[in-house]
């Protein structure tokens, strides 16, 4: 399916959102658990001498765990201040180069790579593109691997959402958005594959998937910056996000106890690049 030019802009014009944020982002956003990047390594072999694409790499949480493998990671994230950031937080890796582009529009020079990554960003690239260029630059036997973090609830635990439903319809009614994060179990038995509405078609090999269910926690304050780095609240009205926002957090102190989670599965998605397509 190809993205219309309109659909194209907003995805990209979406997508850049985070660049507005990149402190608060880096802080709240969660990471990955080192038992994926463990299963990564025993799936796909990357290791010291490895190339890796990271394809939207934000402030750099998956890029450092990537390098710590001993990988040679070459970055390639849009948002400028994004990408400033994560220089200075990698700057200890002299393997690890950051390229400021959007992934359809960057100059791979004739680079190929063993694998490439991308971290909660592969659903913001244009899929016509995305696809077939990610089969181009892996070299053959190249992996294809995207990490995720899916917001769930489980039966019987407070939920955020839960607890402030009345809040998001008092300053945003009817936000399309808003919503029960899924059941845990949900997700697990209808978000399979590559996990999107558009895949590669036969350009990959079958998709290995692994779960990693994850808790992160927080104050009102916090909550509420990490909502904030979020495009769903993000593409608000600043005069509606921020009363929004404030309005939870002050929930969350005197009905919550100040303290609230987020729960997450954590997701590795691994093909390997078919050849001859």
């Amino acid at each position: 399916m190809t993205d219309d030019p309109k659909t194209r802009q907003n995805r990209q014009d979406i997508g850049r959102v985070f660049n507005e944020v990149p402190e608060i982002y880096d802080r709240v956003r969660p990471g990955y658990p080192d038992e994926l990047f463990a299963d990564l390594h025993a799936i796909t072999g990357l290791d010291e001498g490895s190339s890796v694409l990271e394809v939207g790499c934000g402030t750099g949480q998956a890029t450092r765990p990537l390098a710590a493998l001993g990988c040679s990671v070459t970055a390639v994230e849009p948002g400028a201040d994004l990408a400033a950031l994560a220089r200075r937080r990698l700057a200890d890796f002299p393997d690890v180069e950051i390229e400021l582009s959007t992934f359809e529009e960057w100059d791979d020079r004739g680079r190929r790579f063993d694998a490439l990554v991308a971290a909660s960003s592969w659903h913001w690239v244009d899929p016509s593109i995305g696809w077939p260029r990610a089969h181009h630059v892996l070299r053959p036997g190249g992996w294809m691997a995207l990490l995720g973090n899916i917001v769930i609830r489980r039966p019987g635990e407070p939920e955020v959402y839960a607890e402030t439903a009345d809040l998001h319809e008092r300053f945003c009614p009817g936000n399309p958005g808003w919503g029960h994060p899924p059941l845990e179990d949900e997700v697990r038995l209808e978000d399979d594959g590559w996990g999107l509405a558009d895949g590669p078609g036969d350009l990959f090999g079958p998709v290995i998937v692994r779960w990693y269910p994850t808790v992160q926690w927080f104050d009102g304050a916090g909550f509420a910056d990490h909502l904030r780095s979020m495009s769903l609240y993000r593409r608000l009205d600043s005069d509606v996000r921020e009363p929004l926002l404030d309005a939870i957090a002050e929930r969350i102190r005197t009905r919550m106890g100040d303290r609230a989670s987020r729960c997450y599965l954590n997701v590795l998605r691994v093909g390997q690049r078919r050849t001859g397509r």
